[in-house]
């Protein structure tokens, strides 16, 4: 025991201590680390890190800006006619045939080391043929013994945007990319059709095959053509699918002995960023170790006017990262995650819905503070309103709900809008998000251009505005709507049967049947009967893609932060039944779709801000959702632990982060003390018992002898 140490409860190696190291936890583990696979926030939390783009957002400014990465600068759109000649840069947008960006790349960027890139002294590929001898001593890719690395150049763009076409994987964004890139849904066909495409166990040269869109200008520039004009693009730059892949990665892990080995670009990435992935068990600890060969990158020096007092620029200038290792442990369940976090154990840690009242109180205004347990404890809250939406979606073609019959149309429209006054968003944020959230008004969250604050932000037909607040109209006026639509009392006018709702959902797990029992409670207020009807997921989105839903519950976390990327939601050529887009509730109105495609070419301007105006009117209008909320962000994170802005749309920000290493020591000590008395009195009783034992023994050997 006296070998322990003083902190028995540690749960990471001894040779660990005071190392710069950032210990944080994962709840789920991964679903692809493959760049143009990944698409969920459990796989870019790792690949973010890894992998650079040619952009990437500022870490500190707000609203968010994005800079230049691996490009030397934020390449300029150029503009071109059908017949490929240059355009004015004022020229109107529907005259446009074609939009070129030339990235030119930073010189002298390495990849991290990787047996992909070994040679042999004769310059040779070393571990791209691998035998079955040498297979049969190789289970990790720790288990090569050389490793390599090369410049990064423009023609591992060209080969990682190829990617999204092969035919052996499935890009999430092929479909939306084959609208944008000149010739990518063309190349992708190609593809399929190739004879390599259809031998699995063979490697795939994309470098042999020619993509018109995407093109190799010399060794540091590249040029993407796109279809028209689509100033969002360069935000889609910044995303993990526009990585840059080495083509000798690609064929190293095409192997076919290493792939039923497991060792593939899914599990292994290879990348130019500042970590690179050495630890991979996402049943228990994943690791990502500082890569040596990282370019040269500073802190930035500049941000919001308030994040001087908050620390925020102390590094200014320094190299990145400032973070040694990262290590990430599974925790499965709340509880221990946080309970390990005021341990000391976890550097950071959010809030769970039973842990909030012990980390939060509510003052007045319905701000949220710390509790004086937390801050005896120097942690500190960050909050932040996320760039995400969550709603309740109308199916627009079904008879009942929907706006796509004519006939019915406004009898639908009055229900829907019946339907969102009653169901209460701020009782449901105080309720189970804990107060955690903002009622949204409209698809766009506080923070993204196009959102409207105050008086001018709230939904006339939702609430009205008094006393300097926006107030949800009162359930009369749902009941009120609800008659006019011919639904008196929750009744048909004419027929006398009840109103039934059906909501599709696929919550299972802990607190779903709350939930759905308030909701059941918040339609019985306008006698609206609701049942709840539970599937699995897959049964759900195959629901959703054939139009059977009736209404359901959705959210969307922003890609990119532009208005665009929410208004989209709601374009009839995004209907989830007609086109196999994101328009889950199929949603379809002519103006809203001629106000869109307007809105969809334009920089932020006031025309802008117009235009989107009448867009959400119209949504508000016709509420084809029932607008949620928007949530908040709450993080805690202890006093070692800094420069960590909370932000959803950049995802590489492990790099700016800084530990004190040994200020965590000491405060770890502080709070790990072993209680070590009662190990006396067990020792005690140990020793009494010993004692009892003894004598009786003593005893029955005297009585033997005699």
């Amino acid at each position: 025991m006296a070998g322990c140490g003083d902190a028995w409860n540690n749960p990471y190696p001894v040779d660990e201590k005071g190392k710069n190291i950032l210990y944080t936890a994962f709840t789920d583990r991964p679903k692809h680390l493959d760049p143009v696979q990944s698409y969920s926030e459990d796989g870019i939390t790792f690949i973010a890190q890894i992998y650079e783009p040619p952009l990437q957002y500022h870490y500190l400014k707000r609203p968010y800006v994005l800079i230049p990465a691996t490009a030397e600068t934020l390449p300029a759109p150029r503009y071109l006619d059908a017949q490929g000649q240059l355009l004015p840069a004022n020229t109107a947008a529907e005259k446009i045939a074609f939009t070129d960006y030339v990235i030119a790349i930073k010189p002298g960027i390495l990849y991290q080391p990787h047996p992909a890139f070994a040679l042999t002294a004769a310059r040779l590929y070393q571990y791209h043929d691998l035998t079955a001898e040498q297979l049969s001593s190789i289970d990790s890719l720790a288990d090569f013994s050389a490793t390599g690395t090369r410049e990064l150049v423009a023609d591992d763009y060209v080969y990682g945007i190829k990617r999204l076409a092969h035919p052996h994987l499935h890009s999430p964004i092929l479909g939306l990319m084959s609208g944008y890139i000149n010739g990518l849904g063309d190349f992708a066909s190609h593809l399929q059709k190739s004879a390599l495409a259809r031998r699995r166990e063979a490697w795939l040269d994309l470098r042999e095959y020619p993509l018109d869109g995407v093109k190799v200008i010399d060794r540091y520039h590249y040029r993407i053509r796109i279809k028209g004009k689509y100033p969002q693009f360069l935000y889609w730059l910044a995303m993990p699918f526009f990585s840059p892949m080495p083509w000798e990665a690609d064929k190293f892990y095409s192997q076919p002995g290493l792939v039923k080995k497991n060792i593939t670009l899914d599990w292994y990435p290879v990348g130019t960023g500042p970590y690179m992935l050495t630890e991979n068990n996402p049943n228990a600890r994943m690791v990502l170790q500082r890569n040596p060969n990282f370019h040269d990158e500073r802190y930035p020096c500049e941000g919001e006017a308030e994040d001087k007092n908050n620390g925020l620029l102390k590094d200014c200038g320094q190299r990145l990262p400032l973070i040694d290792q990262v290590v990430f442990t599974r925790e499965k369940e709340q509880i221990p995650y946080w309970n390990k976090f005021l341990q000391g154990y976890y550097d950071a840690s959010g809030i769970s819905s039973d842990a909030f009242d012990q980390a939060v109180q509510v003052v007045g205004g319905g701000e949220a503070a710390l509790t004086d347990a937390m801050q005896t404890q120097g942690i500190t809250l960050s909050t932040t309103v996320a760039t995400s939406t969550f709603y309740m979606g109308f199916n627009w073609l079904d008879s009942l709900t929907g706006g796509n019959n004519p006939a019915t149309a406004e009898r639908a429209r009055l229900l829907r809008q019946a339907i969102s006054i009653a169901i209460n968003q701020e009782e449901f944020i105080s309720i189970f998000q804990n107060g955690r959230g903002v009622a949204a008004q409209g698809p766009i969250p506080p923070g993204i251009f196009g959102y409207r604050e105050e008086k001018a932000g709230i939904n006339p037909y939702m609430y009205d505005w008094v006393d300097g607040k926006a107030r949800r109209k009162p359930i009369i006026e749902a009941k009120r709507l609800l008659a006019k639509a011919g639904w008196p009392s929750g009744r048909d006018a004419v027929t006398g049967e009840p109103l039934v709702i059906y909501l599709d959902t696929t919550a299972t797990g802990v607190g779903s049947k709350a939930r759905m029992d308030w909701l059941q409670k918040q339609l019985g207020q306008i006698d609206v009967q609701l049942v709840v009807r539970n599937t699995d997921y897959n049964r759900f989105q195959e629901k959703i893609r054939k139009g059977a839903a009736q209404i359901f519950y959705f959210g969307w976390n922003a890609d990119y932060p532009d208005p665009e990327n929410f208004l989209f939601l709601l374009s009839s050529q995004q209907s989830s039944v007609l086109h196999d887009g994101s328009n889950a509730a199929n949603y379809s109105n002519a103006l809203y779709d001629s106000l869109f495609t307007q809105v969809q070419t334009m920089e932020n301007s006031p025309q802008r801000q117009a235009l989107i105006d009448q867009m959400v009117a119209q949504l508000r209008h016709d509420a084809p959702w029932i607008w949620g909320f928007h949530p908040k962000d709450y993080s805690l994170q202890h006093a070692w632990l800094m420069n960590r802005k909370p932000g959803k749309v950049g995802n590489n920000t492990l790099k700016y982060q800084r530990i004190d290493a040994s200020l965590r020591e000491a405060k770890r000590a502080e709070w790990n003390r072993p209680i070590r008395w009662p190990l006396l009195f067990l020792a005690l009783g140990s020793a009494a018992v010993f004692g009892l034992i003894f004598r009786a023994y003593r005893r029955r050997e005297r009585r033997a002898m005699s």
